[in-house]
C-alpha cells in the first residue's frame, strides 16, 4: 500500500520574522494614534453635579460652552474654607471701621453720596456726567438688601435647593412669582442661559433696584431675563407657548388672597411640563390646607395637580432653615 505523504503549510524563519516585524510596527502606529487623539467618552459626574453651558463674553459675543458645575457645596468644599481659616489664624473680629480712603457706615455713604455724589466725581450737571447708567445712592450702598427679614446670603440657599430639587439644568427654563430685587433670582440668572428666568413682580421700587442695580453690578444685563411687573396673577406677557420646568414662590402666597392664589395655580398648570416640571411654595400653604384636606386634594386634582410633599433646606451660612412644599402637574 503506497504511504500517503501529509500536507501542511511550511513558514520558512525569514517569513515568520518579517510577519512579526510587521505586526509590531502596526501595533506602535495603532497605540500612537490612540494615545494622540482625545477621549470622547463623557466624563462621570459626581452627585449633585449637572452637566449644563455656561454664557461666556468673548469679544462683545455671548458664546454658550459646556461645562460641568456642582450648586450646592460639598463637604469637601466646607472643610476646605474651614481649614484655610486654620491655617491663616483666622478669628472673627469686631466689625469696626478699618482705616482706608475714606471708611464710612452705610448711612454714611448714603449721606455722601446725597451731598457729594462720592468721593470724586465729574462736576456739572447731571445730563453731561460719564454715569451709563445712573443709580440711586440708596441702591449704591444696598439698602434693599435688608428688605426681607433676613440675611441677604439665603437667596443662595434656596437657589441650592429649588434648583437641585428640580434637577435644572441650564437649558431649563424657571418663573418666579415675586422676584422681588433678586435675592434668589441673580443665581438662577447667573446659571440659565440667556432668557430663560421670568418673573413676576407688582413692587416698583424692587424692580428698579432689580434693572437699576443688581444685574449691572453683577454683570448679568446680557442674559436677559424677562422680568414684568404685574399683579392679579397675570402671566399673559410671558407668551402662551413657554413651558416651565419650575415654578417658584418664596413667600408670596402668604400676602394674596386665598382665592387668588387658586386663580394662579389654574393659570399656571397648563405652562408648567407634565410630570418633570415642579411648583415650589414655601412656609405654608394655607390657601390649600383651610379648605381640608380632602377639598384640598380633589382642588388640586381638577386643576391637573398633585401634592408631591414637605421639605426643610438648612442654610450653609446661618441658623436657619426653609419649608418648602413641592408639587407637580400629573396630566400631560
Amino acid at each position: 500500500m503506497a504511504s500517503s505523504s501529509q500536507k501542511g503549510v511550511v513558514i520558512t524563519i525569514p517569513v515568520l520574522v518579517l510577519s512579526v516585524s510587521a505586526a509590531a510596527i502596526f501595533l506602535f502606529f495603532l497605540l500612537s494614534s490612540l494615545s494622540s487623539s482625545p477621549c470622547t467618552c463623557p466624563p462621570s459626574i459626581p452627585d449633585s453635579t449637572f452637566t449644563t453651558t455656561a454664557a461666556v463674553v468673548t469679544g462683545g459675543t455671548v458664546v454658550e460652552e459646556v461645562v460641568d458645575r456642582r450648586i450646592s457645596v460639598s463637604r469637601d468644599d466646607v472643610e476646605w474654607v474651614k481649614d484655610q481659616i486654620r491655617a491663616n489664624g483666622l478669628h472673627m473680629q469686631d466689625n469696626v471701621l478699618r482705616k482706608g480712603i475714606n471708611p464710612r457706615t452705610r448711612a454714611q455713604q448714603l449721606e455722601d453720596l446725597n451731598n457729594f455724589k462720592g468721593i470724586s466725581h465729574y462736576e456739572g450737571s447731571e445730563a453731561n456726567n460719564h454715569t451709563a447708567l445712573p443709580c440711586p445712592g440708596e441702591l449704591l450702598v444696598e439698602e434693599h438688601h435688608s428688605n426681607y427679614g433676613e440675611p441677604w446670603a439665603g437667596g443662595r440657599d434656596v437657589f441650592e435647593f429649588l434648583a437641585e430639587s428640580s434637577r435644572l439644568t441650564a437649558n431649563s427654563r424657571v418663573l418666579e412669582v415675586g422676584c422681588g430685587t433678586l435675592r434668589v433670582g441673580l443665581h438662577f440668572i447667573r446659571y440659565l442661559k440667556p432668557e430663560h428666568f421670568h418673573c413676576l413682580e407688582r413692587d416698583e421700587l424692587s424692580l428698579m433696584a432689580a434693572f437699576r442695580y443688581e444685574l449691572p453690578s453683577q454683570g448679568l444685563l446680557h442674559k436677559r431675563p424677562l422680568i414684568v411687573r404685574g399683579e392679579d396673577m397675570d402671566f399673559a406677557k410671558f407668551g402662551s407657548d413657554v413651558m416651565y420646568d419650575l415654578i417658584y414662590a418664596s413667600a408670596v402666597f402668604l400676602h394674596m388672597p386665598d382665592k387668588l392664589v387658586w386663580v394662579g395655580l389654574e393659570r399656571l398648570v397648563s405652562r408648567l411640563k407634565p410630570y418633570d416640571g415642579r411648583i415650589f411654595v414655601s412656609h405654608n400653604i394655607k390657601f390649600c390646607s383651610r379648605l381640608g384636606g380632602d377639598e384640598c386634594t380633589k382642588r388640586l386634582g381638577n386643576l391637573g395637580l398633585e401634592y408631591r410633599g414637605k421639605h426643610t433646606h438648612d442654610s450653609l451660612l446661618f441658623n436657619h432653615y426653609e419649608i418648602w412644599f413641592e408639587f407637580r402637574r400629573s396630566k400631560a
